[in-house]
């Protein structure tokens, strides 16, 4: 099935970008109803009405493509960077704590 959206192609396996979010993928499937052609795009698994789709040539998708991964590694890294962090902070609390003194002369609240 094909549907002609703004004088252009859409056609499974194509890529194109949901104007709404600006979520980018490529079409899975397609379908009409009485509202319309509808595709389904791989990214999200959703159904997208083809008048907000706009087609994407190879070189645009891949540069989407390209920055969905730069921000996926920065935000591992960063991850990484907090878990760090974390670690020397619960590390210093350790420290803190060795010193105290835990015998029974402290306040028991046992009852």
């Amino acid at each position: 099935m094909e549907a002609v959206n703004r004088n252009e192609e859409l056609s499974i396996g194509v890529h194109v970008r949901y104007s709404g979010t600006g979520s980018a993928g490529e079409i899975l499937a397609l379908r009409s109803d009485d509202e319309g052609i509808w595709a389904k795009v791989d990214t999200t698994q959703l159904w997208y009405n083809s008048r907000y789709l706009e087609l994407l040539d190879e070189g645009e998708y891949r540069k989407i493509e390209d920055r969905k991964s730069k921000r996926k590694t920065k935000k591992l890294d960063e991850e990484g960077d907090e878990r760090e962090i974390t670690k020397k902070k619960i590390d210093s609390i350790k420290e803190d704590l060795e010193g105290v003194d835990m015998s029974t002369e402290m306040c028991d609240g046992g009852g």
